[in-house]
């Protein structure tokens, strides 16, 4: 192995729309209407297909996290 150059093992997942959608507990739909509006976790296409960065899927739902009771930091 050359130093500097990553393996599989050190490579990030990516999720499919799909699995980000089970993994929310919601349908395809809304996440293709979240990216439509802006919203929605940052994606990666790939081969004209979406894929999400976990480290971004984690971020995307820290900025959901409520700032007090009924208010996120985006504000929706």
């Amino acid at each position: 192995m050359k130093i500097g150059v990553p393996t599989l093992s050190d490579l990030e997942p990516l999720l499919s729309i799909e699995e980000l959608a089970d993994y929310l507990n919601i349908p395809v739909s809304t996440i293709r209407d979240w990216r439509t509006d802006g919203k929605g976790p940052r994606a990666i296409r790939l081969g004209g297909r979406l894929r999400f960065a976990v480290s971004d899927v984690q971020a995307w739902l820290g900025e959901q996290r409520e700032t007090s009771p009924g208010q996120t930091a985006s504000g929706w």
